[in-house]
């Protein structure tokens, strides 16, 4: 990291607790004018473990049974923020008995006690407006009961958060940290008595938020799908506690919502859960469909991309690829050199899968997750379609931003009434190797056979002039690469036929075949699946399609197919109620 970025970072940091210990002279509240309902989800197999004294956060594990969350050791630096955020909170109330609400309340007056005064590490406005809104709708859950002296330092920490939120918000990394401190503000200005004059221009500044952030087809610029169901969710609870006080959210927040709804819908394989890219994860299990039906928005995506996404799906069968430029800048910071990749879900069930973000368990897993052979995609070996750059601070972390990714990547999606196609291109290659990288897949309209196809080929002159000299460099063994397809871990897989097939069974009983065109070596190697939520990495499996580049065009063909035996409406009644900590 640049030393002209670690000055700002920690003057940043700074600033932020003079402001956070100088906020409690503005105003005090003493009592709620409002209260919104409380509407965010919470897991109760996270809260009884936290009940237990298992406290689990951004993928470490520490085992403490009396020990207040405050008296923690502290592994890393995102452990710490994500106990400051109290999303936990949502977790105890999920549960909702006396002694989750003991541990709420202790806690969380533990936490005005130790930090209240604007000392410690979670004041940030990113980090503020998040706890500001679980405190707020939680409220009752953690006053009930409580004295009046624990109250009115509640109440008193309530307001100087407020206050301190009122001056920093512009400090919030654009995106989604501003958009929870922005809907945190608009929050704490309806609920709290005295705070109201902070709503009004705060609605605007959202509302413009909205229309600087989301674009015309309802993406966001890191193009995370789970970071986009987060903003989508912080725009619903602004307008519901907006309108629950008689107020009108801007038009920009509306319209953004209205934009919003469908590109998630397009996000979404046929088991509701969200398409892993870009460091986004499937999404916790009900939030996308609650988020949906809290917006009232039923439009559907209409024809092309939902922010860089294709979406084929037929039949029983969902398939999503990233089909456009990755993300640019400061918005690559959790950025994947996926283009290209595809899932595919067939049910409620993944088949086909990347590795995923392995932000929660170390640096080393966090950039292996973002290299293209951890994606079902092409790739030549020994290179990613983008490359990463030097560590730097980016949103509080160190970080390195995507940098030499593919440009001006086009894709088109076709139906017809043998069912849907789509043919993408990048040249992610052809600055390094003089290749461009096509594919083209192909869903039945019954949803039962996906056919694929991808080429290496040179487009002009140049690029045959950096292909021959790699070429050359190689001793003429041409320049090799792979087409993974990385296996969910719930996914059994077997090599038949001599080699030439490999069969992959469901837990839902569905059987599908694999092949090739013969022009590659076929294998099934290890891999693994980096899972929010897990200890550590869940060990799978990959099919791998090798071979070697040896002219100016390379194709190698390949199918996956549902057996004839596989019936089309199979029953899955199968159901796993895995906790969070395994």
């Amino acid at each position: 990291m640049a030393f002209g970025e670690a000055s700002l970072a920690r003057m940043r940091r700074l600033t932020n607790v003079i402001h956070a210990r100088t906020a409690g002279r503005g105003k005090t509240a003493v009592s709620f004018t409002s209260q919104p309902e409380p509407r965010t989800i919470g897991s109760f197999s996270r809260g009884r473990q936290l009940c237990a004294g298992n406290f689990m956060f951004a993928g470490y594990l520490v085992e403490a049974p009396s020990t207040s969350i405050w008296d923690l050791p502290i592994p890393d630096a995102a452990f710490e923020a994500e106990i400051h955020g109290f999303i936990w909170l949502d977790d105890l109330a999920a549960v909702g008995d006396g002694p989750a609400r003991q541990r709420a309340q202790d806690w969380t007056h533990d936490w005005v006690r130790r930090f209240g005064r604007g000392q410690g590490p979670g004041w940030s406005p990113d980090l503020t407006g998040r706890r500001l809104i679980r405190w707020i709708n939680h409220a009752i859950f953690l006053l009930n009961g409580q004295e009046k002296a624990a109250s009115d330092a509640f109440f008193s920490s309530l307001s100087r958060q407020t206050n301190y939120l009122a001056r920093r918000w512009r400090t919030a990394s654009k995106g989604l940290p501003r958009f929870e401190a922005l809907t945190g503000l608009i929050y704490s200005g309806l609920a709290l008595d005295g705070m109201e004059d902070h709503v009004d221009p705060i609605v605007k500044t959202l509302a413009q938020e909205c229309a600087d952030q989301v674009d015309g087809e309802g993406g966001i610029p890191t193009r995370n799908p789970e970071e986009l169901l987060e903003v989508f969710t912080l725009l619903n609870w602004a307008v519901a506690a907006l309108e629950d006080t008689g107020k009108t959210p801007g038009a920009h927040h509306l319209a953004a919502i209205e934009r919003i709804a469908p590109a998630l819908r397009a996000l979404r394989h046929t088991d509701g859960s969200l398409a892993r890219f870009h460091g986004g994860g499937r999404g916790m299990d009900g939030k996308l469909d609650q988020s949906l039906a809290t917006s009232g928005v039923r439009r559907l995506k209409k024809k092309g991309l939902a922010m860089g996404f294709a979406r084929l799906a037929n039949g029983r069968t969902s398939i999503i690829v990233d089909a456009a430029s990755p993300p640019k800048g400061r918005n690559s910071a959790n950025a994947h050199a996926s283009t290209l990749a595809f899932e595919l879900t067939s049910g409620r069930r993944p088949v086909i899968v990347n590795c995923g973000s392995g932000v929660s368990f170390g640096t080393t897993w966090r950039r292996a997750g973002r290299a293209t052979p951890s994606h079902s995609t092409l790739g030549i070996e020994g290179f990613s379609s983008s490359r990463l750059g030097d560590p730097r601070r980016v949103r509080g972390r160190e970080t390195e931003l995507l940098i030499e990714a593919p440009e001006n990547v086009r894709a088109e999606v076709r139906e017809s009434e043998d069912g849907s196609e789509f043919v993408s291109g990048h040249g992610g290659y052809s600055r390094t190797h003089g290749l461009t990288h096509v594919r083209k897949l192909m869903l039945s309209v019954d949803g039962r056979s996906l056919g694929g196809e991808d080429t290496l080929v040179t487009l002009d002159k140049a690029d045959e002039g950096r292909f021959d000299k790699v070429f050359d460099a190689s001793m003429l063994q041409g320049i090799p690469f792979h087409i993974r397809f990385h296996l969910h871990p719930d996914v059994d897989a077997e090599i038949d036929l001599g080699g030439s097939t490999v069969s992959l069974e469901l837990k839902s009983g569905e059987v599908w075949v694999f092949q090739h065109s013969g022009r590659a070596r076929l294998s099934l190697e290890q891999s693994v699946f980096l899972e929010r939520g897990r200890l550590a990495p869940r060990v799978t499996q990959q099919i791998v399609l090798s071979s070697a580049a040896m002219d100016y065009a390379t194709r190698v063909s390949w199918t996956l197919a549902k057996t004839q035996d596989t019936p089309s409406n199979i029953r899955d009644l199968v159901y796993e109620d895995a906790l969070a900590i395994e």
